[in-house]
């Protein structure tokens, strides 16, 4: 039997206070005690340490970087500092439902040696109402396999142009095997994608992505995130081009003909880009309607 061991919840935090709070309640009200938080704030709101202080619970460890790292810096700070053989990433404004770490070691002793465990995730808005937006019904209808409440076990050429062509997984509700994750980490020259980039390594050096049907997680879905700010401004879809040209010429050279061409297209990233345009229109952003529209109906090379 694979042994689990402690659950390392990471929690990268920037932003608001009070979300980060509700945040580490839903890991305080766990059916399963056997886990530990590691908040690193990069922010510097008052108060925050005081509240971590009076939780008195030892499983919680929190720290304040010096100065502020970044997104991507702080995503590598955590992975650091995991000590256990799996962990998770959690949003500093998503909640774990309370069975989400008795869900996942479960998961993971059903289906041991992957390196992603993707739970059922449920999406809500800014104030916790159940959200149901264009994006999240064609990540479950168009992109996402149909897993008919049994778990899937997913690897190879199939999964990375399956995910090229639409990531339907939900990052901050995955939990992952970190020696894998430790070995490749994520990349410093990306901002927004740099999720996708990790897991599209991890499956072209031969892991597997398991998917657990059982809902777990919540995840929030709000105007004021780092991706939906850098979509408005166009900013994320340049960082998108290069990062799908620089994996599709890899994937060339690494064998696997049909994933590099789902990089090349990019289809969704293109619709997304489509679905940006209403912000844009209302910003008055005439550059960023330009780049919108320039990337979404570009044509995809070789």
């Amino acid at each position: 039997m694979t042994v689990v061991g402690t659950l390392d919840i990471m929690l990268p935090h920037y932003g608001d206070t009070a979300l980060m709070q509700a945040a580490v309640r839903s890991v305080l009200d766990q059916t399963d005690g056997d886990w530990r938080l590691t908040v690193v704030d990069d922010g510097k709101e008052e108060g925050v340490p005081e509240w971590f202080a009076s939780l008195g619970d030892s499983r919680v460890r929190y720290m304040r970087n010096e100065q502020n790292l970044g997104i991507t810096k702080n995503f590598r700070k955590c992975v650091d500092l995991v000590e256990s053989p799996y962990f998770s990433m959690l949003g500093s404004d998503d909640l774990l439902l309370p069975t989400y770490v008795e869900t996942m070691r479960a998961a993971i002793e059903a289906e041991p040696g992957a390196a992603i465990y993707q739970p059922g995730v449920e999406v809500i808005d800014e104030h916790g109402a159940p959200s149901s937006t264009l994006g999240d019904q064609v990540k479950k209808r168009l992109y996402a396999p149909k897993d008919e409440g049994r778990r899937l076990v997913l690897s190879g050429e199939p999964l990375a142009a399956n995910l090229l062509g639409g990531n339907w997984l939900y990052f901050p509700s995955i939990v992952w095997r970190a020696d894998a994750v430790k070995a490749v980490s994520f990349r410093e020259d990306l901002s927004v994608i740099q999720d996708l980039a990790l897991i599209i390594e991890l499956i072209r050096r031969g892991e597997k992505l398991v998917v657990e049907p059982a809902t777990a997680f919540r995840y929030r879905r709000h105007s004021g995130s780092l991706s939906s700010s850098e979509a408005v401004s166009g900013a994320r879809f340049g960082e998108a081009v290069r990062f799908f040209n620089e994996v599709a010429d890899d994937l060339d050279r690494h064998g696997w003909p049909k994933a590099a061409r789902a990089a090349r297209r990019h289809l969704s990233m293109r619709l997304h880009a489509l679905t940006m345009l209403p912000a844009a229109l209302r910003h008055g952003q005439t550059q960023t309607i330009r780049t919108l529209l320039g990337y979404a109906l570009s044509t995809s090379q070789r």
